[in-house]
């Protein structure tokens, strides 16, 4: 049996002003080495605007998105191997990445556990990719095989970012590098003084692991959940050739209130590596207004709720040069949401942690606060009278994928939209397709029915052929499922 995930804990506390100031002096004072040349491009369009404005109307769609109809929903497959951490896949699937030179996936297996219990978890393995099938039954399904088992490619490295490890990898061979692994690493409750970004080889024997660098003077909690490939093209017209996105949204509003992007390039014009502590230049591509800065719900996602958790992400394009930046994972879609527990009575029914006072710790839909009643909490987690963990919880949880349109990005990194100003123009529940059959030791952890949470994890993108390839945690028993869709 595995080990689960620990208490994900999500409090919005504001920065004391000193804070805040040492942060732009340490942002002034910092150099960048050995990054590309500057961009001919706007001012960067953070999400700390004090203007309280709606964003001004956008102009119509462009006609190149790709739309729900375009995506083709194919089945899934199961991961090999067996339960046993640090080398197995279950509490894993943290982090995906596809490999167009060996049609493969790696994958990362069991998270490192924080004061010894898997200190070296959150190990990668290289898998095939077996035909998908459309079942609910997991026996239906094909499995993968291992082209390369588990390896410790971090042995060593963030070694300070240990509790509950938010991870990205994206697998991309250059001819000034060759291929390589970009690889982010967080964790859940983030300093902001050590750097998150590095890279390491596919042979997993040799990872010859480098960086580790910080994303410009971004703060950590919005750069270091998921990664993906810009296409080279757009990279080259919007961002100074930056073909790496990375970017990060957890609950609780910390690090932005909506998925975050960012363009960044991670080697020097020989192809080595910058020096271990660069700050990498960057470009904002999207960045919602932070809960660190305000407490109401302000130049945000559309719908946005605290308990929202976006995952994965992919820059997904057509052969017939439609395109889309997509965004995966779990949406609370509440009619009241907080912070506390599930309450033992029903979904409808909130459940506060009443010890916490310093932020509202329950809204309804709209972003006002709940009803007192609301507030007066049902269990005692000392007294062990809780039925579930403490952390962001909801009325109803779905599944979802996001599309932007590029043109809207773009726009952001010309200076034209501010970072928050883009929205969503289609959103996909996929629901439907899903397992959501977590085991019930994990119950207290991730939620049932309505209220499960963590229902998807990371997504990875073939671009030769099309395939979006999604993670579902918690499926396969406690081992992610690899679900499979068609972009046409």
């Amino acid at each position: 049996m595995g080990i689960c995930r620990q208490d994900r804990e999500g409090l919005v506390r504001p920065k004391p002003h000193w804070i805040a100031c040492l942060a732009l002096v340490t942002g002034l004072l910092a150099c960048t080495l050995g990054q590309p040349t500057p961009l001919p491009v706007g001012p960067d369009a953070g999400a700390t605007s004090q203007s309280e404005s709606q964003p001004e109307p956008l102009p119509p769609l462009s006609t190149d998105v790709v739309s729900p109809a375009d995506m083709e929903y194919l089945g899934a497959f199961r991961l090999p191997g067996g339960d046993e951490p640090p080398l197995t896949f279950a509490y894993g699937g943290n982090a995906m990445t596809y490999n167009p030179d060996n049609n493969s996936l790696f994958i990362t297996g069991h998270d490192r556990v924080a004061y010894g219990g898997v200190p070296d978890g959150d190990q990668v393995a290289e898998v095939s990719i077996p035909a998908p099938v459309i079942s609910k039954n997991l026996e239906d399904l094909n499995m993968g095989e291992f082209l390369q088992n588990f390896a410790n490619v971090t042995a060593g490295r963030f070694t300070e970012l240990e509790e509950i490890p938010k991870v990205g990898l994206q697998y991309l061979n250059r001819p000034e590098t060759g291929p390589k692994i970009h690889i982010a690493w967080g964790q859940h409750l983030q300093p902001q003084d050590v750097a998150s970004h590095g890279w390491f080889n596919p042979t997993l024997s040799n990872p010859d692991f480098q960086g580790t660098w910080f994303i410009g003077n971004q703060d950590l909690y919005s750069v270091n959940g998921y990664m993906f490939e810009i296409p080279r093209e757009w990279a080259d017209a919007y961002t100074g050739g930056r073909v790496l996105a990375t970017g990060r949204m957890r609950d609780g509003g910390q690090g932005g209130m909506g998925p975050t992007l960012f363009a960044y390039l991670p080697w020097n014009a020989d192809g080595s590596p910058p020096p271990a502590g660069t700050r990498l230049e960057e470009v904002t591509l999207l960045l919602y207004e932070n809960a660190y800065n305000t407490e109401e719900i302000v130049r945000s996602l559309n719908g946005y709720q605290h308990p929202d958790s976006w995952e994965g992400g992919a820059w997904i394009t057509t052969v017939s040069g439609k395109g889309a930046v997509l965004f995966a994972g779990t949406k609370s879609n509440g009619e009241k949401y907080w912070y506390g527990y599930i309450h033992p009575d029903g979904p409808q029914l909130a459940c506060v942690d009443n010890h916490v006072t310093d932020f509202p710790t329950c809204r309804m839909a709209d972003g006002s606060n709940c009803p007192q009643a609301d507030f007066a909490g049902c269990c005692d987690a000392e007294a062990g009278t809780c039925v579930s963990s403490r952390g962001w919880w909801t009325t109803r949880f779905d599944a979802q994928f996001l599309l932007y349109d590029p043109a809207d990005l773009a726009r952001v990194a010309a200076g034209e939209l501010e970072a928050w100003q883009p929205q969503p123009y289609a959103v996909i529940d996929i629901d439907e397709h899903l397992f959501l059959n977590p085991p019930e030791w994990d119950l207290a952890e991730v939620g049932w029915g309505d209220q499960r949470r963590n229902r998807i994890g990371d997504v990875t993108f073939d671009r030769v052929n099309g395939l979006l390839y999604v993670l579902e945690l918690y499926a396969d028993g406690a081992k992610p499922v690899v679900h499979v869709w068609r972009i046409y």
